[in-house]
Protein backbone atom coordinates (compact mmCIF):
# COMPACT_ATOMS: atom_id res chain seq x y z
CA UNK A 1 0.00 0.00 0.00
CA UNK A 2 2.41 2.51 0.71
CA UNK A 3 4.25 1.67 -2.79
CA UNK A 4 1.23 2.10 -4.12
CA UNK A 5 0.62 5.38 -2.91
CA UNK A 6 4.29 6.64 -3.23
CA UNK A 7 3.87 5.96 -7.17
CA UNK A 8 0.52 7.52 -7.83
CA UNK A 9 1.18 10.82 -5.28
CA UNK A 10 4.69 11.06 -7.53
CA UNK A 11 3.02 10.85 -10.93
CA UNK A 12 0.52 13.95 -9.67
CA UNK A 13 3.25 16.71 -8.42
CA UNK A 14 5.99 19.02 -9.23
CA UNK A 15 8.98 17.77 -6.82
CA UNK A 16 8.46 13.56 -6.73
CA UNK A 17 11.55 13.82 -4.41
CA UNK A 18 9.82 15.40 -1.95
CA UNK A 19 7.24 12.50 -1.49
CA UNK A 20 7.02 10.23 1.44
CA UNK A 21 4.67 7.91 3.22
CA UNK A 22 4.79 7.52 6.94
CA UNK A 23 2.72 4.60 7.97
CA UNK A 24 1.03 4.06 11.70
CA UNK A 25 0.03 0.51 12.16
CA UNK A 26 -2.91 -0.96 14.18
CA UNK A 27 -4.11 -4.70 14.28
CA UNK A 28 -6.92 -4.28 11.54
CA UNK A 29 -6.48 -0.80 9.97
CA UNK A 30 -3.22 1.61 9.08
CA UNK A 31 -3.00 4.98 8.85
CA UNK A 32 -0.75 6.36 5.67
CA UNK A 33 0.74 9.63 6.46
CA UNK A 34 1.15 11.47 2.47
CA UNK A 35 4.01 14.05 3.07
CA UNK A 36 4.54 16.82 -0.20
CA UNK A 37 6.06 19.81 -0.66
CA UNK A 38 3.57 22.36 0.00
CA UNK A 39 3.21 23.90 -3.12
CA UNK A 40 2.22 20.14 -4.51
CA UNK A 41 -0.81 19.82 -1.49
CA UNK A 42 -3.36 21.13 -4.12
CA UNK A 43 -2.23 19.34 -6.52
CA UNK A 44 -3.06 15.94 -4.31
CA UNK A 45 -5.94 17.28 -3.57
CA UNK A 46 -7.47 18.22 -6.44
CA UNK A 47 -10.66 20.12 -7.08
CA UNK A 48 -13.14 19.97 -4.87
CA UNK A 49 -10.82 16.92 -3.38
CA UNK A 50 -11.39 14.67 -6.24
CA UNK A 51 -8.09 13.71 -6.52
CA UNK A 52 -8.07 12.88 -2.50
CA UNK A 53 -10.97 10.82 -2.47
CA UNK A 54 -9.71 8.39 -5.48
CA UNK A 55 -6.61 7.97 -4.14
CA UNK A 56 -8.09 6.99 -0.43
CA UNK A 57 -10.57 4.65 -2.60
CA UNK A 58 -7.32 2.87 -4.17
CA UNK A 59 -5.61 2.71 -1.05
CA UNK A 60 -8.69 1.33 0.53
CA UNK A 61 -9.20 -1.65 -2.03
CA UNK A 62 -5.35 -2.41 -1.41
CA UNK A 63 -6.01 -2.67 2.12
CA UNK A 64 -8.85 -4.70 1.87
CA UNK A 65 -7.36 -7.39 -0.45
CA UNK A 66 -4.80 -7.88 3.25
CA UNK A 67 -7.92 -7.81 5.38
CA UNK A 68 -7.51 -4.45 6.14
CA UNK A 69 -8.59 -0.72 7.23
CA UNK A 70 -6.93 2.47 5.62
CA UNK A 71 -6.65 5.92 6.05
CA UNK A 72 -4.81 8.41 4.12
CA UNK A 73 -4.01 11.53 5.37
CA UNK A 74 -2.22 14.34 3.41
CA UNK A 75 -0.01 16.17 5.09
CA UNK A 76 2.51 19.20 4.05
Amino acid sequence: MKELLEVLARALVDKPEEVKVDIVEGEKSVILQLHVAPDDVGKVIGKEGRIARALRTVVKAAAAKEGKSALVEIMD
